[in-house]
Parts: structure tokens; C-alpha cells; sequence
């Protein structure tokens, strides 16, 4: 049943809670490959570098979904935006699942994490439409699905993987966008757009939005670029640590492992409630904390599960008070301009993401794990040091 929505004057929990569940089905499609990557590796006798590259060329797709499309909410009814995006996404993954080589994997991953941005339309909605007291909260919902979504795709893929194949889930993926399509038909109103005007006038905004608010929006989307470029630092290299001795783990183990930071997934929603409380600046510096204390665990525990699953948990908990307070405050900048900021905000974000993913890549090869925790620190440092000479 469709709801008519006023801005700032709040979104029924029932629309809420349904976003949220098909953000984290959408935005896992980009994720399915990590737990299979060794595996895709051995199938297509291709090096475990090249793999690698298909983590990379879907994070890349994201970006440039949240460059190119996210925009255009401002600009076309969101709901057709999210319809057309749905329909691509069953293609690409079909593709993925019949690919007989790399090469077309790779068009069709790029393709995946370009339509996948549809969480990215989401968040600046839950923004635009909840109440004042509540829109940190609600952006929080969304993000807890998005993670709940990135983290439980491990779990899924991993398990399906080892019994099935990795083809398999790809068509399993290609029918939740089905059932997805139908839901948004269904439950979606139909919004009205917040920009008069022409595509190449909306992008060229883009540019006028970076220079009224500096430093604010740079800031907040550097810190949580170079954390999100960490945090996949971790799971893109995760599989290849995983079935080396002692763990020689399968890739059901592997995928299971998702399943430790499904709990601090879930409490993004929390974390939303202290933005206004502890400060967008405080929580970084907690989320960073937490983030190298992760990185540090994962090397003095990297022989033991047990070292592992705390390592996640704390990686996962500190990505999400960098994330959410630093894009809470993105929002707040122009709410009119909610898709517009959300693009430069989670593109900057992604090319952090697909940065680390190289990176980590890149020192696997030539270092082992103690490469890929150098490449995590690194990465966090950066962030900690915008966040220390940044005023908020």
C-alpha cells in the first residue's frame, strides 16, 4: 500500500523497514564475489590478482552509479529511476552467472555495482522525509540494511558457493531483483524531483555544491573514504588468508565469518542517536580507534579464529560511526540537494573503497597478510589525520 510523504513530516516505520531490507538485498549484489574469489580463481585458471579484480571493477560500477545516476533523484521521479536500475541488475547478474570468461565477469560486475546504488537513493529520502529529531535514526535503519545486506551476501555466497557453485548464487541474485522490482511497485509513491532543469545542468551543480559548502563536504567524505577503503581492505583479501594453514577453510567458513559483523551491523540505528550527542568529529575518532585496534588484532590473532572474528567486529563497529556520522552530516548540509550531496559523498566514499581493494590486492601479492594490515593502517591514518585538523 502506497503512502503519500511530506518532507520532515515523517516516514512510516512499515516503508522504513522495507527500504532497508531491499537495500541490503540490492547492495549485496557487489558483494557475492569476495567469499568466491579463490574459487572463481581456480574455475577460470586465472591468478588470484586478476580475482581480485572483479571486487575492484564492482566497486568501481558503484561509483560511478552514485556519480552518474544518483544524481539524477534530484532531477526524474526516483521511484522510475529505481525501477530501471532493478530490470539492469537481472541482466547483469544472469551475465555473471553464464560469463564464460573474465573479461565478460568483468563488464558485467562493473555494470552490477553501477545499478546497485539504489540504497544511495534511500538514505537522502529517509532524510528528506523524517522528522528533524528522527532523520539520524532513520538514516541509520537504512545503513543497518545496507550493512545487514553487504555482510549477510558473505554468509550466503560462502555457503552456496562450496555446496552449488559459484555461479549458482547469481541466479539466486537475479531473483531477489525480481522480487524486488515487484515490492517497489507496489509500496514505493511515486515523489516529486527537487531540480528544475537539465541533466548537464544537474551534474554541473555537482561542482557549485563542492565549492559553497568547503571544507565541510570534503571532509566528511575523505574521512569516510579512506576508512571504507580499509574496512575492504580486509574482506576483498579475507578468502585468501582464510584457506591458507592453520584455518583451510572452505568457503562456507569463509562466508560464515560475515555472519560476526551482522550484530554490529545492527547497530547503525544506535549509533544515529548519539550524532548530535558526541559529534560528528568525536565519532570519528572512535571509529578510527576502533578501526586500527581491528587491524592490530587481526595480526597478533591472524592464527586464530578467534583473533579473526574480534578483529571483524571491531572493523565493522568503527566503520559504521565513521560512515553514519559523517554522512548524517553530508545531509544536513543542503537537504534540498540531499541526492546531489549523498553522489559526492559516496562517490568519494567508493573510490576509497575500490582504492583499498587495489591496494590491499597489490600487497597480498607481493607481502602476504602483513601487507594487507600495513595497506588497513594506512588507510585509517589518513582518515585519523583529516579528522584531527578538521574543526567539526
Amino acid at each position: 500500500m502506497k503512502q503519500e510523504l511530506k518532507e520532515n513530516q515523517g516516514i512510516p516505520s512499515s516503508l522504513l523497514w522495507t527500504l532497508a531490507i531491499i537495500s541490503g538485498v540490492t547492495v549485496a549484489n557487489i558483494y557475492y564475489n569476495q567469499p568466491l574469489l579463490n574459487r572463481i580463481s581456480r574455475d577460470l585458471n586465472i591468478s588470484e590478482f586478476t580475482a581480485n579484480l572483479i571486487a575492484m571493477f564492482s566497486q568501481i560500477g558503484y561509483a560511478l552509479g552514485l556519480l552518474f545516476i544518483i544524481p539524477l533523484g534530484d532531477l526524474y521521479r526516483r521511484r522510475n529511476i529505481i525501477l530501471v536500475n532493478i530490470s539492469v541488475l537481472v541482466v547483469s547478474l544472469l551475465t555473471i552467472a553464464l560469463a564464460p570468461n573474465i573479461h565478460l565477469i568483468l563488464f558485467a560486475s562493473l555494470l552490477t555495482g553501477a545499478c546497485s546504488v539504489i540504497p544511495q537513493v534511500f538514505m537522502p529520502l529517509a532524510a528528506q522525509y523524517s522528522t528533524p529529531e528522527t532523520k539520524g535514526k532513520n538514516v541509520g535503519i537504512i545503513l543497518s540494511g545496507l550493512l545487514t545486506g553487504i555482510l549477510a551476501s558473505r554468509v550466503v555466497s560462502g555457503i552456496v558457493g562450496e555446496y552449488m557453485g559459484w555461479r549458482f548464487i547469481y541466479f539466486v541474485a537475479a531473483g531477489l531483483m525480481v522480487v524486488c522490482l515487484i515490492v517497489i511497485i507496489k509500496i514505493l509513491p511515486d515523489l516529486p524531483s527537487n531540480f528544475q532543469g537539465t541533466y548537464f545542468g544537474l551534474m554541473k551543480s555537482l561542482f557549485s555544491l563542492v565549492r559553497k559548502y568547503p571544507p565541510q563536504l570534503r571532509i566528511v567524505s575523505l574521512r569516510a573514504g579512506f576508512s571504507f577503503g580499509s574496512f575492504l581492505a580486509m574482506w576483498s583479501c579475507l578468502a585468501f588468508k582464510m584457506e591458507q594453514a592453520p584455518f583451510f577453510a572452505g568457503n562456507n567458513i569463509i562466508g560464515m565469518l560475515g555472519l560476526c559483523g551482522i550484530a554490529g551491523a545492527l547497530t547503525a540505528s544506535s549509533i544515529g542517536r548519539y550524532i548530535h550527542i558526541l559529534g560528528v568529529k568525536r565519532l570519528t575518532y572512535i571509529g578510527c580507534t576502533l578501526i586500527i585496534s581491528a587491524w592490530i588484532t587481526l595480526y597478533v590473532g591472524q592464527y586464530s579464529y578467534v583473533g579473526i572474528i574480534a578483529g571483524i567486529l571491531l572493523i565493522d563497529i568503527g566503520m559504521q560511526c565513521i560512515q553514519l556520522s559523517n554522512q548524517t552530516s553530508a545531509f544536513a548540509l543542503c537537504p534540498q540537494a540531499s541526492n546531489r550531496i549523498n553522489t559526492i559523498f559516496m562517490t568519494t566514499y567508493f573510490i576509497g573503497g575500490s582504492t583499498g581493494t587495489f591496494l590491499a590486492g597489490t600487497s597480498w601479492q607481493y607481502f602476504g597478510w602483513t601487507g594487507v594490515i600495513g595497506t588497513g593502517i594506512l588507510l585509517t591514518s589518513c582518515s585519523l589525520v583529516i579528522n584531527i585538523f578538521a574543526k567539526k
